[in-house]
């Protein structure tokens, strides 16, 4: 029986952006990590903090990428914001909509009543759109100050794409609180909320994702490990640095992680590599032993920049140098 991170779960909380692509690139090795683990018996349940689109369009963009998902496999923030809305609601209230029209359809579902000014508005719910402008800002912050709920669908400050990171929903909501001085209720990660829905019947599942501050914090809320992959958002500093709350169980380079070891991806000793906390900062010597040296230098660099509480990193040898350089924890030797 094989003995690797993947056998201990029976489903996988995926993030999308960042996880299994980026802008318009499939993550390499993604579809086949995802589409193993399905050969296995382990589904993927794609969770996403990202309201902009309905549940079918992500379906249907994920099996353009070749990625084996169906409507009922995604699970949006959009939908767990209307969830919360209709639960704190009676049928029929009003409900002004920023963000896009998936959002609203999500409202709408729920028996809710989609308006677009705050006269009225028993209830305001946030999300991302990219058209969202002034003038909506502005008739949120009308209706928060005259008492109406208050929901976003999530809090990233930002937004991955193409062109590197751009303001997120987090982002827009800020100019809400900033202007009512009011705090909205969330409902995508790193709220646990999202991420339970996204479980159904599980009773093991793995929280996989690039954002310490989203995916991890989300798994850790629920109390479900998690797999940090390194092919988005989050780096190796954010890692070190990383709070309680922010720490993943298992740090992987890519979706590859799922057929290791679970005891080789967990931040820890790791062959050919000695980390020393030196005053403030942490001295990494060594030649790395294993299948991944330079993933392998940053587990071992974590556990004791947690236990230390020490986050400034410098090499001892050519070998750790080039580690932390590929790390982007320091400038490459030679240069």
């Amino acid at each position: 029986m094989t003995d690797d991170l993947l056998s201990r779960h029976d489903v996988l909380l995926a993030d999308l952006d960042g996880t299994l692509y980026r802008g318009p690139e499939v993550v390499p090795g993604a579809v086949e990590a995802v589409r193993g683990a399905a050969d296995r018996g382990v589904p993927t349940v794609y969770v996403t903090n990202n309201a902009s689109r309905s549940p079918a369009d992500v379906a249907a963009h994920l099996a353009e990428l070749g990625f084996p998902a169906r409507v009922e496999d995604v699970r949006t923030s959009s939908q767990a914001a209307a969830a919360m809305l209709a639960e704190q609601l009676p049928p029929g209230a009003r409900v002004l909509v920023v963000g896009t029209s998936a959002l609203a359809d999500e409202v709408r579902a729920r028996g809710l009543a989609v308006v677009g000014d705050a006269e009225g508005a028993d209830a305001v719910v946030q999300g991302h759109s990219p058209d969202t402008g002034w003038r909506i800002l502005a008739e949120a912050v009308v209706a928060v100050r005259a008492g109406a709920l208050w929901v976003a669908s999530n809090v990233d400050p930002t937004l991955p794409t193409e062109r590197g990171a751009l303001p997120g929903n987090g982002s827009m909501v800020q100019v809400v609180r900033t202007a009512t001085g009011a705090r909205p209720q969330v409902a995508g990660k790193p709220a646990a909320r999202l991420l339970r829905e996204g479980c159904g019947d599980a009773r093991a599942p793995l929280v996989i994702g690039d954002r310490l501050d989203t995916d991890i914090e989300g798994a850790n809320a629920m109390g479900a490990p998690s797999l940090m992959v390194l092919t988005g958002v989050s780096g190796a500093a954010e890692l070190l640095a990383a709070a309680p709350e922010l720490r993943p169980t298992h740090i992987g380079a890519d979706l590859a992680a799922l057929t290791r070891p679970p005891d080789e991806l967990a931040p820890g000793p790791r062959p050919g590599w000695d980390v020393r906390a030196d005053g403030g900062t942490l001295v990494l010597s060594g030649d790395g032993d294993g299948p991944e040296p330079t993933v392998d230098a940053l587990r071992a660099l974590c556990a004791v920049a947690w236990e230390q509480g020490v986050h400034d990193v410098r090499p001892d040898g050519a070998a750790a140098a080039a580690a932390l350089a590929d790390l982007g924890l320091a400038e490459r030797p030679g240069r």
